[in-house]
């Protein structure tokens, strides 16, 4: 089964949701001979934009999917539809819905992981050690671990190399932000480390010699929150010159992520066990929905989502990080993992019959079977995968496909 490391609640690395997101041109290319050319008369008799809609779905609706597109940008070409209206060139508005639905529709094709993150598949790691993060940047996975050589990579997610660390430090967390990946630790003399590639990496100096244990970037800023320290948050443009700043209460951050302009930690003790800032500098204390320990925190689809590590309902969610809401869950896992890609909240569990749980709304909860009963701490997305990384078992990484 495994131990839950002495790091105790090492958080999910959080990354920019933008990073994993595919991007596709509104129009893919139409074959050559499926082109033609309006006719002169096409141009003048407009129509109402409603009319020519009704009749174009209910004539041509393989390509009811262009309307959305034409809609969206003003509706500005109705001549189109007045040509389609005209039966002497059906023909002609046959062939060019055919083409635009081989060519995946006006928008082109699109990841929905909705209804995925069902199956996972166990990964070798590229070698036994407490792996306890994973984030996606530049194309790679990169996990950091308390072990021999403290970092691995893939470009795939189920291929993966080892990389030494420059300090062999109790890594907790990685993000990826500004062309830089940056690794944050709970010891050691230099608690951060950076790098460009995933594979070189160079040793930092953190703010203060706390137990530093999440790191996330957004609004241009790397920012990190720790269990202990003075001032329990540093910040940094580039992650290598790091600034204290003072935390909202005296707490035991374990989680910080960013969203819609704002960054947001939840701690596992203290008071007001939330907290938010809109520069990662200033920190106004919230209150959680219960007083949980709280290990955890994403955001995704104008939600914040929260998983803890123990009370009767361990998940709340916040549209604004301000006012949070408990939710109900499948399992009291002690739930160390989360993330949000394409659609889809995936959590990850350290105990308990199922430990994954998906959800395409943050609210509603379906149970998941992980190929090994480890103790799957950390998740992350990119490039159309799932990948989760464990503190023990026999493969130490699982992946699962959005399609």
């Amino acid at each position: 089964q495994g131990t839950i490391p002495r790091a105790l609640g090492s958080p999910v690395a959080k990354t920019p949701h933008s990073a994993a997101n595919v991007g596709f041109s509104y129009f893919n290319p139409v074959p050559e001979d499926m082109l033609f050319e309006l006719p002169n008369s096409a141009m003048e008799f407009p129509t109402s934009m409603r009319w020519a809609c009704e009749n174009f779905v209910s004539a041509f609706r393989s390509i009811v999917l262009i309307l959305f597109l034409i809609s969206s940008q003003n509706c500005v070409f109705h001549p189109i539809f007045d040509f389609f209206q005209d039966d002497a060139n059906q023909e002609q508005s046959n062939q060019l819905a055919l083409a635009l639905l081989a060519a995946g529709g006006p928008t082109g094709p699109t990841i929905d992981c909705s209804d995925d993150g069902v199956d996972w598949t166990g990964r070798n790691a590229a070698e036994a050690g407490q792996w306890s993060s994973v984030t996606y940047g530049n194309g790679l996975f990169v996990a950091v671990a308390d072990g021999s050589n403290r970092v691995m990579k893939s470009a795939d997610g189920i291929n993966w190399t080892a990389n030494s660390a420059p300090e062999a430090n109790s890594w907790s967390s990685v993000a990826y932000g500004n062309g830089v990946f940056v690794a944050i630790a709970q010891s050691g003399a230099n608690r951060v480390m950076t790098s460009t590639d995933g594979a070189n990496w160079t040793a930092r100096s953190a703010s203060e010699a706390n137990q530093w244990r999440s790191v996330t970037y957004g609004n241009g800023l790397f920012v990190a929150v720790a269990a202990d320290g003075t001032n329990q948050v540093m910040t940094s443009p580039d992650g290598i010159s790091w600034t204290p700043r003072t935390a909202a209460e005296a707490n035991q951050w374990f989680s910080v992520t960013n969203g819609n302009g704002l960054f947001v930690a939840v701690s596992a003790a203290g008071t007001n066990r939330v907290m938010t800032s809109p520069d990662g500098i200033n920190w106004t204390p919230r209150s959680a929905a219960a007083a949980n320990q709280w290990l955890s925190v994403t955001y995704g689809n104008g939600l914040f989502v929260a998983t803890s590590l123990d009370g009767a309902n361990r998940l709340m969610t916040s549209p604004d990080g301000i006012t949070w809401t408990i939710r109900s869950i499948p399992e009291v896992n002690v739930w160390f993992g989360l993330t949000f890609g394409d659609g889809l909240f995936v959590a990850t569990s350290a105990d308990g019959t199922n430990r994954v749980m998906t959800s395409p709304d943050g609210i509603n909860w379906t149970s998941r079977s992980a190929p090994e009963a480890n103790v799957w701490i950390s998740v992350t997305y990119g490039n159309g995968l799932f990948v989760a990384v464990s503190t023990s078992g026999g493969t130490q990484v699982m992946t699962s496909a959005c399609d």
